[in-house]
């Protein structure tokens, strides 16, 4: 705290000129408006939200977020960290609750009173909702902090704000604001899409490009490529497939997502997930234990690569960070996930023909999120006892201005990405080695450090990032940038394209009609809370679908595979499976099915 009359009239002087000059500038121009170049700036000259000056005018705070999603706890490093300073005078100390026992965290912080200043939520269910009535989350149009200090807010999601406001505020209050914001129709994802499936193409060239008709054809490809490559970069042992548990709720997350390859996703997209699958675009669902549903497909498929010699042994124990760094040292050669395939297909592996690419199947139907003006089910919001709810507020509007989109994601303008003489965006020289979160070393001007380690570690969206950026009416998503698309393509994506015909992933299941896109759903009330008797038979159900699926995966044979799935089907149904899925699908029925 500013101590002392001429301290605290020196402050009030200031903030006085900021908001003056502030309602003269309009609050969200970009450089060229405010009168300076549009080009070669650092990011103190570009800043126009708490940047400059009025940074320096600004006594030096540390926000404590708490996100229920990041992967990384402890105060923010690199190029993010020296932006944020430079920009606000502004710390960033994360408190991630999805690393080892995240649960735990989220009741220990509620049980205390105090949830930080600035917080993530994995979900509106039953922690946000919680938290609302516990009175542990700040109400933004109190003493007007939404409207003086989030304009940008207010103008790029106005939608997702007066959603909240009626499923959460009764009408009046706004405890938060839902992700990855977006406006129009169709498929939301960039030129990939959120899942894959991907495989290593230079092996599967090789291989000749065997057609891929059903899911379980990837096993005899993928064991011929492992023949291929028996070891990785670091002469480890080579597998079709390594897998992960750290990510799993009520039952095998890994497994889950083969519903999402064949147009199936986890709930409905309104209410809490429970235990069935449902169909994004159509009014047809399946209970997770359907005998011939997805979920046990992904078992299935998990078990048969096991029985071949595909599945890394330490799949139940390890974590994702486990698991990504041998998809880095080249030990997995198919990929869920092709955001994941990043950390192998650096300018290294790329440049020598080596990388990862879309190898989709012919039964596919992969899920799209579509765009959503209502906002996702991660919640941005601040916590009631946040030190200083107006620089927090300050911070987060930045997050959804042109600036802090692209600045947030990829770096400080200049760095990885800078803007041409003609106002479109650009990946520059070094961005072309750093971008999307490569290990390149960072100029100390900008943070130092590496490229990767200094990303934006909240790990929340704010805008979809296919949404047009209105000052360079292009997308927010560098991928999807006229320079970007027309760039000399790297050997791995040159010889993707000459094979499939189209340019991206995106386009290829857009073209084939290989997509299904959910539609955005809003009914005026917030999403079902599961009544005690649901949630405590969720939870119970819940631990032993885990525990089965993971024993089904590494049975030792398929007689034993089938005990145990008639075992883990017979105890879930004696603990409520079936009251649970009744449930499910009667509050998708009253709310969703209505709506497609």
């Amino acid at each position: 705290m500013i101590r002392g009359k001429m301290r605290s009239a020196l402050a009030l002087l200031l903030i006085a000129i900021f908001v003056f000059t502030t309602a003269c500038s309009g609050g969200g121009a970009s450089p060229a408006e405010q009168g300076g170049s549009s080009e070669g700036n650092t990011p103190e000259q570009t800043s126009d939200n708490g940047g400059g000056t009025e940074a320096e005018s600004k006594e030096e705070i540390t926000i404590t977020v708490f996100s229920m999603l990041a992967n990384y706890a402890g105060e923010q490093p690199g190029w993010f960290a020296k932006m944020i300073k430079d920009k606000f005078n502004i710390k960033l100390n994360i408190i991630a609750s999805n690393l080892a026992g995240g649960q735990q965290k989220i009741a220990t912080m509620m049980a205390g009173g105090d949830l930080g200043d600035l917080v993530v939520f994995g979900s509106n269910g039953k922690d946000y909702q919680d938290a609302i009535k516990a009175g542990l989350l700040l109400d933004w149009n109190k003493d007007g902090l939404l409207e003086k200090n989030g304009p940008d807010i207010l103008k790029n999601a106005g939608q997702a704000v007066e959603a909240n406001k009626k499923q959460f505020g009764g009408g009046t209050a706004v405890y938060g604001i839902g992700h990855d914001v977006g406006i129009g129709e169709g498929p939301s994802e960039g030129t990939t899409m959120t899942f894959g499936p991907d495989l290593r193409w230079d092996l599967y060239q090789k291989l000749g490009s065997p057609e891929i008709k059903t899911l379980d054809d990837y096993l005899p490809v993928l064991k011929k490529m492992q023949e291929l490559e028996p070891k990785s970069d670091s002469g480890r042992p080579t597998y079709g497939f390594s897998l992960w548990s750290d990510w799993d709720g009520n039952y095998m997350t890994l497994a889950k997502v083969i519903a999402q390859l064949h147009g199936y996703q986890e709930g409905d997209g309104f209410n809490p997930a429970g235990l069935t699958l449902t169909s994004v675009n159509s009014d047809e669902w399946q209970g997770l234990l359907d005998e011939n549903g997805y979920y046990f497909k992904g078992l299935k498929f998990y078990f048969d690569a096991n029985q071949m010699g595909l599945l890394d042994p330490d799949s139940l124990t390890q974590k994702f960070s486990d698991a990504s760094n041998k998809v880095k040292d080249g030990q997995v050669l198919f990929s869920l996930f092709p955001w994941m395939d990043n950390v192998y297909n650096t300018p290294e592996h790329t440049a020598a023909g080596k990388g990862f690419a879309l190898v989709p199947f012919a039964d596919e139907k992969i899920v799209s999120y579509g765009m959503n003006p209502y906002g996702g089910n991660r919640v941005w919001a601040i916590g009631s006892k946040a030190k200083d709810p107006a620089r927090v507020m300050e911070f987060l509007n930045w997050l959804y201005t042109p600036e802090g989109i692209l600045e947030a994601n990829y770096g400080p303008k200049g760095l990885a990405w800078d803007i041409d003489d003609k106002g479109k965006p650009y990946v520059t020289e070094y961005g072309w080695k750093a971008l999307p979160a490569n290990a390149e070393p960072v100029p100390e001007e900008y943070g130092g450090g590496t490229f990767k380690d200094g990303m934006n570690q909240i790990n929340n969206t704010t805008l979809k990032m296919s949404t047009i950026n209105p000052e360079t009416e292009e997308p927010y998503d560098y991928n999807l940038w006229t320079s970007t698309l027309n760039h000399d393509p790297d050997p791995v994506t040159k010889s993707w394209r000459e094979a499939m015909g189209v340019m991206t992933p995106k386009e290829y299941f857009e073209k084939n009609n290989k997509m299904a896109v959910m539609k955005a759903i809003f009914t005026g009330s917030a999403p079902a809370t599961p009544p005690a008797d649901i949630q405590q038979k969720t939870s119970e159900i819940g631990k032993v679908i885990k525990e089965y699926s993971w024993k089904m995966v590494f049975a030792k044979n398929e007689d034993e595979y089938n005990k145990l799935k008639a075992e883990l089907i017979s105890k879930a149904k004696g603990l409520g499976y079936d009251d649970v899925v009744k449930y499910n699908v009667d509050e998708t029925t009253k709310t969703v099915f209505p709506n497609n």
